[in-house]
């Protein structure tokens, strides 16, 4: 069916063309003929004023004849009188030209009409076709299942082909990284409840034996050091428990109109012992009335934790700056540091679970970053890192407005 209808168009163009070209010959025919036969004409007139000497008498009536001359059928008798002078009907064919100027005519109108009428039907059927594929490819995107119906052999059909294998291996593609995803969140619950037991018990003993009296001073330095592994260890079961909620997707986020400065001073608010231990201080500037619409818990605890790495890499003495600034498109939050920068290498990377930079303190798991990233694109929101060009490290957060 859809070969016929292509070969069906293809004929459509060919006579349209053919009967332009007809026409086209048949109007420059007309126009040949006319010059031809004004000619014949004039070389008639001219001999008559000539055999007639210039007579004025003359030169007036065949000027008469020809201002009073109309096209009249011509009849018997007239031919024979021609034939007589010796002429033939061949040599006046100006009766014809009124024939020939309707054909030019019908040929324009008929050949137009056609290739306007297959155009328009060979155009018709294309934008139908791009309009399927179109809505197919939209419930793609949606996350629906579309159909996509092959419409016969051409290059557009094999477009669709291809189109249609690349959707299901995205498809599959997909699948399986859910799949893969919720397995490795499943094994990360698993890990850290594995490990949540036993750091349990060990915490327990050591502080028992914390309380004995007769613990000597050595001992006592040991328990301490042991304690402060098994905090160690009580962070990284937490961590792999939140990043197990995340990946199944059983992270909760209950959002509502927070102030962005409320925010920022309660997050350092957090840090507050840190901060003082390191001798640095944190410049939160008052922005006016600015809020967005976030996890007041989640986006906290996302703060913190670019406030604590801006921290851990500034000097003693310095300051870690906070700023912020809104738009109709989005809200910017800015934390900055005074220190010497990220590493080059390391910026690409910084967002990565378990990644641990050129110049990553010690006792670090490598996923406060990843976490922050995930919490904050959650919310509709992204966050980049950056060095400043005047020095220090620099991270952007962005919470859109839709």
């Amino acid at each position: 069916m859809i070969e016929r209808k292509n070969t069906a168009i293809m004929a459509g163009f060919v006579l349209a063309v053919s009967l332009l070209s007809t026409a086209l010959t048949a109007f420059f025919l007309s126009k040949y003929d006319s010059h031809k036969h004004t000619q014949v004409l004039g070389q008639i007139c001219q001999g008559i004023v000539d055999n007639l000497d210039h007579a004025p008498e003359a030169e007036q009536a065949v000027l008469t004849a020809l201002n009073e001359y109309t096209y009249r059928p011509a009849g018997a008798e007239q031919e024979n009188i021609l034939q007589d002078y010796g002429y033939h009907r061949t040599d006046f064919l100006r009766h014809g030209s009124g024939n020939v100027g309707l054909f030019i005519l019908a040929g324009f109108l008929a050949g137009g009409l056609l290739f306007l009428g297959t155009f328009l039907f060979w155009n018709s059927r294309e934008r139908s076709r791009i309009k399927a594929l179109t809505d197919y490819l939209e419930k793609v995107n949606a996350g629906g299942n579309g159909v996509l119906f092959r419409t016969g052999e051409d290059e557009f059909s094999k477009l669709q082909d291809e189109i249609y294998k690349t959707v299901t291996e995205l498809y599959q593609t997909r699948d399986a990284a859910v799949e893969a995803r919720n397995r490795f969140a499943e094994n990360l619950y698993n890990i850290a409840h594995q490990i949540k037991t036993p750091v349990t018990s060990i915490s327990l003993s050591v502080q028992m034996m914390g309380r004995d009296f007769f613990m000597n001073t050595k001992a006592l330095k040991y328990a301490e050091q042991i304690m402060r592994q098994t905090a160690h260890l009580t962070y990284l079961e937490e961590a792999l428990l939140l990043l197990s909620r995340i990946d199944a997707g059983t992270l909760t986020l209950q959002k509502r109109e927070t102030d962005v400065f409320t925010l920022l001073v309660l997050s350092a608010d957090n840090l507050q012992e840190l901060f003082q231990k390191s001798g640095i201080t944190v410049d939160i500037p008052e922005a006016g009335e600015m809020t967005i619409c976030v996890d007041m818990d989640w986006t906290m605890e996302a703060v913190m934790n670019l406030l604590k790495n801006c921290m851990e890499h500034t000097p003693f003495g310095g300051v870690v700056h906070c700023s912020c600034e809104q738009n109709p498109l989005y809200t910017q939050i800015r934390i900055w540091d005074t220190g010497t920068g990220f590493a080059v290498e390391d910026i690409p990377h910084l967002f990565e679970r378990f990644y641990r930079g050129k110049d990553a303190v010690s006792g670090g798991i490598g996923i406060g970053l990843a976490l922050s990233k995930t919490i904050i694109e959650r919310q509709n929101g992204t966050v980049t890192a950056r060095n400043l060009p005047e020095g220090g490290a620099c991270f952007e957060i962005r919470f859109y407005c839709h």
